[in-house]
């Protein structure tokens, strides 16, 4: 069976999904971006697709949204920790037992890598501000796990899983992870849960 061609939602296939990020371009002879765990994981990012994903695409249009990181797969984690021999600079940032983007992902010792499960995905809507879209996905009552907000420029973090805690966070110029400066979306989270 090819994995790749699995449509999750209306607009994105699995291959689109796991194969966005710039990690995955750089090194993508050395990885398989694909779910191992495939009788969950892939469930979850329909659910994801179906829930979140589609009904955005469905008011922004298709050709708005970019898809920065979807899934992470073992492969890729391991490369998203590492250093660009060139640079110096880690390939990106992993907080696989929080963030949600390793899905239902078993890792060696029989775990799942993230005790949350759901799936996670990075997004913006191109020419609309950040923070436009939060202020959209919060009043059309999508019902997200957790959603992290870091520059009205930069994509958007989105995840759908079974506890639908409309968490939102912020981030502070030290990136830690903050609720200051965005108390009006939290009560409107509230409000509309």
């Amino acid at each position: 069976m090819h994995y790749e061609n699995i449509q999750l939602g209306k607009y994105l296939n699995l291959k689109q999904f796991c194969t966005c990020t710039q990690t995955y371009q750089k090194y993508s002879p050395n990885i398989n971006p694909y779910p191992q765990n495939h009788q969950e994981t892939i469930p979850a990012l329909q659910q994801l697709n179906q829930f979140i994903i589609d009904p955005i695409i469905d008011y922004f249009g298709i050709e708005k949204f970019q898809l920065t990181y979807g899934f992470c797969s073992p492969d890729l984690k391991k490369y998203l920790e590492q250093k660009d021999p060139i640079t110096g600079e880690k390939n990106g940032r992993v907080a696989p037992n929080l963030d949600q983007h390793m899905s239902h992902e078993i890792n060696k010792n029989g775990k799942y890598y993230c005790e949350r499960l759901g799936a996670a995905c990075d997004f913006l809507i191109i020419d609309l501000p950040s923070n436009q879209l939060v202020d959209w996905i919060l009043r059309a009552k999508l019902p997200f796990d957790s959603l992290y907000f870091y520059h009205p420029h930069r994509p958007i973090h989105i995840s759908y899983g079974q506890q639908h805690k409309r968490d939102i966070w912020t981030f502070n110029d030290s990136r830690q992870p903050t609720k200051k400066g965005i108390e009006n979306w939290l009560k409107l989270a509230k409000e509309i849960k």
